[in-house]
């Protein structure tokens, strides 16, 4: 970019700080409400219609690619723009002086002097309350916890990747094999491997880990420590707000809606409709958001009200909310006495009396959410719907979710047919295996009342369209309708394209630019496992010994000696389902804790599911192939 001469390599840093703390969902773009999140949150004495021609003016002048997106090089453009002009004096205060975060001196490698790095400190203390409670009773986090929450010691309790590790499990249950944790005797190598493992791992869930490494955990860099603690906390938080998971749910259907569109909503949408619902009984009105519509307690108090268990179960203890507090005059002091009221729920977590009040969004969300899961207070409807429809998603669908996720894409895949629906997810994985976008042709959200669906299926035509002249896909009946409408069956055979060509663009690029197909895959695996004097081989990644997870496991001891203690394998002639699923489990657990970002399950192992098969072999002919080349 011809501009970024003109700015020093500290300004450059400090800009791309700057940028990333914009970037709050980690996406590797700044979308609309990212920049207005940011001036609001920088108090600038703007009014609000102030702040929206400015938000739209910095779009239309730095949105060069016109993907409704701004990604680091236009925001460099518009940063020198601004330079010159007054409000970039408010432009960098925002950016610097965020009110409740912690500046702290720069450790980057381009600069240490100059540079400013940024954490929350109310997320700091909120998200160490919530570790030091749920992990509190784990034996193999006496050494880190409690944590206080007032210094910096959760950044040093993640550096030896343990309590990382256990957040995972915590929060997406038997993600890491317990087996492959190092917890004692750690070293410096052993540490890195817990590092790499839970980063690894972190991805499988959805996560997005780009532009982290085990170094940066290391080093307990707070701003990437705590986004990723933050992305941990919301995938356990939000397993559970899911229709398939709570037929409870389906009591918050609304008048006109069946249930194929509350399976549509968000979790964050679910818990506004949940709180609603209880508002609603309480006779109170209803809120549009977790920030200023709660910045006075008072729906706080009426939830609590509502969701309280009134004694009425077998074994249930009453308990009485004091609503005395409600008519408090001064917010600090009412949301305290909301809080309290929360205490006796043991609900006490994620948010203070001034988070309360400054409506910070993230944390109040947190606190909804656990809320939710400790008492939804909702009854099973004994409504006659159809309950086939309320199966979840399959293992497949939601491996490809959360690889999708795990690559920063914008928006956040819950649902991965309604949340493909507009295609602009499939447009960013096509960028990501270098298939051109004419972001020109592309509509934008938000979608119009009137006309929206047709501007998705224009999209959704421009997508199989790529596919199929760009790509070279096989999309033979696949047309953008199927994309539009979700449909299972060809959306899924669109999606394992991308993900089975963004994994062979990884090994070809490893490999200095070679074609990569099955094939070579295969005929990579049996040389590695005969050079290594490995009995085991594989004919085709339907071979039935795969369920064994045997060939799996010796090609990791071929890659890297030492990591595969044998007595954790069974080498039976005749396995058990259970010995074969607890080697598969040890196989995925080793192979990311050896480098290999694997995003398939155990079952799929067991199960010789030749798609996820297919892409364990590839990470770890990527792991191989990474050693030679280092």
């Amino acid at each position: 970019m011809e501009n970024t001469t003109q700015i020093s390599r500290e300004e450059l840093e400090e800009l791309r700080e700057a940028f990333n703390k914009i970037d709050i969902d980690n996406s590797g773009y700044v979308c609309d409400y990212e920049l207005q999140d940011l001036f609001k949150e920088a108090r600038l004495p703007l009014p609000g219609y102030k702040v929206r021609e400015i938000v739209e003016k910095i779009l239309v002048a730095a949105d060069h690619n016109k993907d409704g997106r701004i990604d680091f090089e236009e925001f460099l453009s518009i940063c020198q723009e601004l330079k010159s002009k007054e409000i970039s004096k408010s432009f960098r205060k925002a950016i610097n002086k965020k009110e409740g975060i912690t500046a702290i001196g720069g450790t980057s490698e381009i600069s240490s002097e100059g540079t400013q790095h940024s954490y929350s400190e109310e997320e700091q203390v909120a998200f160490v309350n919530w570790i030091n409670k749920a992990l509190k009773d784990d034996p193999d986090c006496k050494h880190l916890l409690p944590m206080d929450p007032n210094d910096e010691s959760v950044f040093k309790s993640v550096t030896d990747g343990i309590l990382l590790c256990k957040l995972i499990n915590l929060s997406q249950a038997e993600t890491i094999d317990e087996r492959v944790i190092n917890k004692k005797k750690l070293t410096p190598f052993t540490i890195s491997e817990n590092l790499v493992l839970a980063l690894n791992s972190a991805s499988a869930i959805g996560c997005t880990v780009v532009n982290i490494g085990a170094q940066d955990l290391r080093a307990g860099r707070p701003h990437l420590v705590l986004g990723l603690l933050w992305q941990i906390i919301k995938v356990g938080l939000f397993a559970h707000i899911e229709i398939s998971r709570n037929e409870a749910l389906i009591t918050l259907l609304e008048e006109g809606e069946d249930l194929e569109d509350l399976m549509k909503l968000s979790p964050e949408e679910l818990l506004l409709r949940w709180v609603n619902y209880h508002l609603t009984n309480a006779g109170w009105q209803k809120i549009g958001n977790f920030s200023n519509d709660i910045e006075d307690s008072k729906a706080y108090f009426h939830l609590l009200n509502q969701i309280a268990p009134k004694g009425i179960q077998d074994d249930e203890l009453k308990i009485d909310i004091d609503m005395s507090g409600f008519n408090e005059k001064n917010d600090l002091q009412r949301a305290e006495f909301m809080l309290q009221q929360a205490a006796k729920m043991d609900c006490r977590q994620f948010v203070t009396p001034a988070d309360v009040v400054a409506g910070n969004p993230k944390l109040n969300i947190a606190f909804v959410a656990n809320l939710f899961n400790t008492y939804p207070a909702l009854n099973k409807p004994n409504h006659g719907y159809d309950l086939a429809m309320l199966e979840g998603e399959s293992r497949e669908e939601r491996t490809f979710r959360n690889w999708m996720n795990s690559l920063g894409v914008n928006p956040y895949v819950h649902h991965l047919y309604s949340d493909l629906a507009d295609a602009s997810v499939i447009f960013q994985l096509y960028e990501r295996i270098r298939v051109p976008v004419n972001w020109n042709r592309v509509n934008k959200r938000p979608y119009p009342a009137l006309g929206g669906n047709m501007k998705k299926l224009e999209n959704c035509n421009y997508a199989v369209d790529l596919g199929k002249n760009e790509a070279k896909f096989s999309l033979v009946g696949i047309g953008g309708q199927n994309l539009n409408e979700g449909h299972s069956t060809l959306t899924l055979a669109l999606v394992w394209q991308i993900m089975r060509r963004y994994t062979l663009t990884v090994l070809s690029d490893l490999g200095g630019g070679e074609k990569v197909n099955d094939e070579i895959i295969i005929n990579w695996v049996n040389a590695t496992l005969v050079a290594a004097k490995k009995k085991t081989s594989i004919k085709s990644f339907k071979d039935k010994s795969i369920c064994t997870s045997l060939p799996v496991l010796d090609l990791i001891s071929a890659i890297a000696p030492n990591a595969i203690r044998e007595e954790m394998v069974r080498r039976d002639d005749d396995l058990s389902d259970e010995d074969k699923l607890n080697n598969a489990k040890y196989a995925i657990s080793v192979s990311r804790k050896i480098g290999a970002r694997v995003y398939a399950l155990p079952e799929d192992l067991v199960e010789v599911k030749p798609k996820m098969v297919m892409t364990v072999f590839a990470c770890l002919m990527g792991r191989g192939m990474n050693k030679v080349n280092g």
